[in-house]
């Protein structure tokens, strides 16, 4: 049976069924892929995917990026809960992370390659809250006025997860995973060309802290008025998740969040992440100095 293709009611993304993602043959692959550069966003209901086959599934979009420093974990949890069954505490380093994965932003735009897209699969849901979020940056862009398409037109940002992480209270410690400190950190247009589309997209999100030219009061005003406006409908699309759903999301022109939630319910997520083409998604990085540690910058303290 040929895959049912239906956009959900915003500028991108669609809902895709009679489809089984753990047996694609070439012609469906194809379908998806086509859908996939086309709507930027897609959503896959009923599909209960052991981790091996989301892998065998995102590795059909590219490399997998590899979320942890074992060289194995290509599938990762995105998980509230311990082994034990028990809940993350507030103090605990990965409740801040997953509190700031309830900020805007775009996968890895911290480390030097950006990825190219997120698959995420539910296991386990609370009753309420716990959806994700996703606007649509390209759109975004298109509704800019033309005074301001003018004046972001040659900026960059400088990302960081140790920047975006301070703002919260919550100092990373270094390591491969975590990207670059200040010195270090890369250095992304405000402004991208999609490398397949070749639409011209908003590139900012939480992780974008600093931009050359502008003193940081200015900076920091102008990235927060671009994702304010930007995440508006109809440009934004929030799916409530349930166990079985999957959704892939292209990191180049679509940012996401996760929703706030009770914390003493289980959330648990599974998650790919595909690396990016090195010819659009490699920013170049600073020598790194994370021997004198992490100073956050003046706007974030």
């Amino acid at each position: 049976m040929k895959p049912t293709i239906t956009p959900i009611d915003a500028t991108f993304g669609a809902t895709v069924a009679n489809i089984d993602l753990a047996n694609l043959d070439d012609a469906t692959w194809k379908i998806v892929e086509d859908a996939f550069h086309t709507y930027a966003a897609l959503v896959f209901p009923d599909q209960h995917l052991s981790q091996e086959a989301q892998v065998e599934f995102s590795s059909r979009f590219g490399d997998i990026e590899l979320l942890r420093d074992d060289p194995n974990a290509k599938a990762v949890p995105i998980s509230n809960q311990n082994p034990d069954g028990s809940v993350l505490k507030p103090d605990e380093s990965r409740f801040k992370s997953l509190r700031g994965n309830e900020g805007w932003h775009i996968d890895s735009t911290y480390m030097p390659l950006a990825a190219k897209a997120g698959v995420l699969s539910a296991i386990t849901v609370p009753p309420e809250g716990g959806e994700t979020e996703l606007p649509d940056m390209r759109a975004g862009y298109d509704a800019l006025d033309e005074a301001t398409k003018t004046r972001i037109a040659g900026l960059s940002a400088y990302h960081s997860l140790y920047q975006s992480q301070a703002r919260l209270g919550h100092i990373v410690q270094s390591g491969t995973s975590y990207g670059y400190h200040n010195k270090g950190a890369p250095l992304r247009p405000l402004v991208k060309t999609h490398p397949v589309t070749g639409r011209k997209t908003l590139y900012a999100g939480r992780h974008a802290y600093r931009i050359p030219g502008l003193d940081d009061a200015e900076a920091e005003a102008l990235l927060e008025e671009l994702l304010e406006f930007t995440c508006q409908a109809p440009r934004i699309y929030q799916h409530k998740w349930t166990p079985g759903d999957l959704m892939i999301w292209d990191n180049r022109c679509i940012m996401h969040r996760a929703r706030p939630y009770d914390f003493n319910q289980p959330r648990i997520m599974q998650a790919t992440r595909i690396s990016g083409d090195p010819a659009s998604e490699l920013a170049a990085t600073g020598q790194d100095d994370r021997a004198s540690g992490f100073e956050p910058s003046a706007t974030n303290r």
